[in-house]
């Protein structure tokens, strides 16, 4: 999508947000985005973008908000498979705490009525709403039920805590969604080696199996070493993340110095 920020500095960002008719425009970078989407689908992937029911993303790039119908027919058009729709500037339009359910709503009420099946995760921004309560009644397939997750192990311990009793909410069609894996040369450390140690790593993609969230890769792929490759590629425990029943683990018990 263009972008009139960033078009100040990166021309291929510039033009209009939407044609006449209302419809997004890609920019100049992807002009043509069911050939973009093709090209993806003949390497045997799936293809995913991401938006906001707020007038803008959190990159400043064109939300959803108002088009939500009109959008997700055009992501249909192109061929996606996978939505990720984050709150971000929501706030702008006066989406107030008691309503702000009713923007994912809309969109997983648009994809429903889709010939296409696209997988739909959202993220609320504020895990205190417990999206987990009310994720299916949107028509979601995954919520981030914590902040944004970084390579250090406050970051990730936290994120773990919160799914402690969470267990009960993720199942086949709906899951619980803890954020990105940070192993590898991450975004958030300048796409620099992972900060997290290597035990730190081997608990995080461990847990993140064992809670049955999604597993996504939040690295640069064509750098990463073998240590990260073998973290990634262990089919043991992507085996357990991916169990056909996806039941997800839990604390079921605990004392000052154990849980279970």
């Amino acid at each position: 999508e263009n972008n009139p920020g960033r078009a100040k500095t990166d021309p291929t960002l510039s033009g209009p947000e939407r044609d006449p008719d209302g419809a997004v425009l890609p920019n100049a970078r992807f002009p043509d985005m069911r050939a973009l989407v093709e090209r993806i689908h003949a390497r045997g992937l799936k293809a995913g973008l991401y938006s906001s029911p707020g007038p803008y993303t959190c990159g400043r790039c064109t939300g959803s908000f108002r088009h939500e119908e009109q959008d997700a027919q055009t992501y249909a058009k192109w061929g996606f498979d996978y939505l990720k729709y984050d709150w971000c500037t929501c706030r702008l339009v006066g989406a107030e705490p008691d309503g702000y359910i009713l923007p994912f709503l809309k969109m997983g009420k648009a994809l429903a009525a889709l010939d296409r099946d696209i997988v739909y995760s959202f993220n609320d921004g504020a895990a205190k709403r417990m999206p987990s309560l009310w994720g299916r009644h949107v028509n979601a397939n995954c919520w981030r039920i914590s902040g944004d997750v970084f390579d250090t192990w406050t970051s990730v311990s936290t994120a773990i805590d919160m799914c402690r009793k969470l267990y009960l909410y993720s199942a086949p069609g709906g899951w619980n969604d803890p954020d990105m894996l940070c192993v590898g040369p991450v975004r958030y450390n300048d796409f620099r080696e992972s900060r997290l140690t290597p035990n730190e790593q081997y608990t995080h993609i461990s847990m993140w199996a064992l809670l049955a969230a999604p597993l996504m890769i939040g690295c640069d792929m064509t750098r990463m070493d073998d240590f990260t490759r073998s973290l990634l590629t262990n089919d043991e425990v992507i085996e357990i993340d991916q169990d056909e029943l996806g039941k997800a683990a839990g604390c079921i018990a605990a004392g000052e110095d154990w849980e279970v």
